[in-house]
């Protein structure tokens, strides 16, 4: 780059130039890289607190511990603990499981860890396609929920532009073991309405 703007210019740099052409070459490396990677985003507070409100942070004991409980759908596997969090244990590659126990700070900073992880991927699968932070926000929750953020409708329909019918598309996510809970139709419908206000 540098040799063909010497060339055009007839003339070696002035300190001042390369500078200039520094900073001009940063800031398109910069720009391309945004572009395939997508702007990185973070979950907003009315996320947050509709992700708390519908996960809870259930199975409180009297001696102030969190304890696992099944899938409300399934009645087992995956089982649950703090704000919705399934897979591994907090500090070991243990699965989460009956008589898995978490203090209330370690549930607080899985979901922390957690939403990063989530808003990344909602990031990723939404690309550089218009989106408010109720929008993310929606789909962050719904994702961190279902987990199916990459092949959902509600995703293409969000990237080409057309939020009405990725609106509609919240409510057809309402079944957990083959049955429509009470819980996931009124999350999808706090979801939809979270998207559909941005």
């Amino acid at each position: 780059m540098f040799d063909l703007v010497r060339k055009l210019l007839g003339r070696k740099f002035r300190q001042s130039e390369v500078e200039l052409l520094n900073d001009a070459l940063d800031v398109g490396i910069s720009g391309r890289n945004k572009a395939i990677l997508g702007t990185k985003r973070a979950i907003g507070p009315r996320g947050v607190a509709l992700i708390k409100r519908f996960e809870g942070c259930a199975r409180l004991r009297r001696d102030g511990m969190v304890e696992a409980y099944p899938d409300p759908g399934t009645g087992a596997e995956p089982w649950t603990i703090g704000w919705g969090a399934t897979g591994k244990e907090f500090d070991t590659d243990d699965r989460i499981g009956p008589g898995s126990v978490w203090t209330q700070a370690q549930c607080d900073a899985r979901l922390a860890t957690d939403l990063i992880a989530y808003a990344e991927e909602v990031s990723r699968a939404i690309g550089a396609a218009p989106t408010t932070q109720g929008q993310f926000d929606a789909m962050v929750s719904f994702h961190y929920n279902i987990g199916a953020i990459h092949r959902a409708t509600l995703t293409r329909k969000h990237k080409v532009g057309d939020f009405a019918s990725a609106t509609a598309e919240f409510t057809r996510w309402n079944k957990a073991g083959g049955r429509v809970l009470k819980g996931l139709v009124n999350r999808r419908r706090e979801e939809a309405q979270l998207y559909k206000e941005s």
